[in-house]
């Protein structure tokens, strides 16, 4: 029998209920609620000497701590830190040497960790850097295969008002599909630029992009809302390597026409800005030769897509032999009656998990890789090998 140390609070009071009413015996009684007959007879003492405020849990920590630094040192300590500031904990515990104090000094990361625990220090969390799929291989090979995107960098026209321009091309014939004066890069005026862009010329294979919002996050194989949204249309999110724009080089050459062309100087308001923007990428598909289409127009070589915006969207459809989960609001699965946090930005949609050996799993969302999940730490972990060495 699984025996347990611990009681809840509610279980706790039947017990002891049980006990007076006298229905079973003692020794049914603890095995009814699987516990020993010592823990048994400890809550019942409890109970007798403090009623029901003794079935609460108390501390564990001990009474005494005889390797506890002194609290004469620890206040010599956070004297020298008040009047320094800006020292550490080496030149803290030094200043003390030379008192000359015959007092047995702690270690420097036990004088660390008295500063932290009295406030003197900030403690600063590390951002959790997600890991990168690598360097995109796609190759455009006709029009709509693989199409790209991009915010210019911010600026401010000349009534002080910042517009971020999005961008949108397609990668093959250079096309420019969209080029619209935003006022700020959040997600819902994207998608809308999206959605009218996907009406007008259909739907691409995938749409390479950098790292920034709204396109990634932070997030398990750093979806982002758009991108998710992407994947449920059938387009694959495709992302350049962090600090590498060479990478979705076609892009950043358009950009630096475009920034030429167009807001040197910038526009007065946001509305004559976006004329500009018109009138540049008509003159771009239309009339400007390029030498990479051997001096043809990106109109003369581009063609609407045959996939159509539809007008639900479908469910994502996984191998027969993959186990499917949903993502709850709480951003978590069950998994072997245990909760496994996912993520936020997956709440209500589902996921895919093949098992690739014993107790290990590959997660995806659709067709992008999540991480993986080791049963022994009940943890997806988007590190390949952080838990083991087996390569995939």
């Amino acid at each position: 029998m699984p025996w347990r140390s611990l009681l809840p609070m509610e279980e706790k009071i039947r017990f002891i209920g049980d006990y007076l009413n006298g229905v079973f015996n003692f020794t049914e009684l603890c095995e009814r609620y699987k516990i020993s007959r010592k823990t048994g007879y400890k809550w019942v003492d409890r109970y007798v000497e403090d009623g029901v405020d003794g079935l609460k849990d108390r501390s564990r920590s001990p009474k005494d701590s005889p390797h506890k630094t002194p609290e004469y040192i620890e206040k010599a300590i956070l004297e020298v830190r008040r009047k320094h500031p800006l020292w550490g904990a080496s030149k803290i515990l030094k200043i003390l040497e030379r008192r000359g104090n015959t007092w047995d000094l702690p270690a420097r990361s036990t004088v660390c960790e008295i500063l932290k625990r009295n406030g003197c220090i900030d403690i600063k969390h590390r951002k959790r850097r997600r890991s990168h799929p690598g360097k995109p291989i796609t190759v455009a090979t006709e029009p709509n295969s693989l199409w790209s995107a991009d915010f210019k960098g911010q600026f401010k026209t000349r009534n002080g008002v910042y517009c971020y321009p999005l961008t949108i091309a397609d990668s093959y014939s250079r096309y420019l599909l969209e080029c619209r004066g935003l006022l700020s890069p959040k997600l819902k005026d994207s998608k809308e630029v999206f959605t009218k862009i996907f009406k007008k010329y259909g739907l691409p294979e995938r749409i390479r992009t950098d790292n920034g919002t709204p396109f990634a996050s932070s997030a398990l194989g750093r979806l982002s809302r758009l991108s998710i949204w992407w994947i449920r249309l059938g387009i694959y999110p495709e992302l350049i390597e962090p600090a590498s724009p060479q990478q979705n080089g076609r892009h950043e050459r358009m950009h630096r026409t475009l920034k030429a062309e167009t807001t040197r100087p910038p526009a007065y308001t946001l509305r004559e800005q976006q004329k500009q923007f018109n009138a540049f990428r008509k003159e771009f598909n239309n009339e400007r030769p390029h030498e990479a289409l051997r001096q043809e127009t990106p109109a003369s070589q581009y063609g609407r897509s045959s996939r159509m915006l539809p007008a639900k969207l479908k469910k994502l459809e996984y191998p027969g032999y993959y186990e499917i989960r949903l993502v709850s609001k709480n951003a978590g699965i069950r998994w072997r009656h245990t909760r496994v946090s996912v993520s936020h930005i997956l709440a209500g949609e589902y996921i895919g998990l093949e098992e690739i050996d014993d107790g290990i799993w590959e997660v995806y969302y659709g067709p992008i890789w999540l991480g993986r999940l080791d049963e022994r730490f009940m943890k997806i972990v988007d590190e390949r090998g952080r838990y083991f060495r087996r390569k995939v």
